[in-house]
């Protein structure tokens, strides 16, 4: 199956919510763009994205639910 993204933000959000869906046995690809923001001079701060396979999304979805409302 494919890549699914369920979250893009911030860096220390990111490697929470992985933590989450890990612990429930989920497996998660983290892409981080922040790299790529200082080779190309622009020092801000870029999304870090979170993707899990498609068809775990129905498990994960209440970890993310909840996670989203608890911010």
């Amino acid at each position: 199956m494919g890549l699914m993204k369920v979250f893009s933000g911030d860096e220390i959000l990111a490697i929470a919510l992985k933590t989450k869906l890990e612990e429930a046995g989920i497996e998660t690809l983290m892409r981080n763009n922040n790299q790529s923001a200082i080779v190309l001079g622009t020092g801000g701060s870029i999304a870090v994205e979170i993707f899990i396979d498609e068809s775990k999304y129905g498990k994960a979805d209440p970890i993310i639910t909840d996670f989203k409302m608890n911010l």
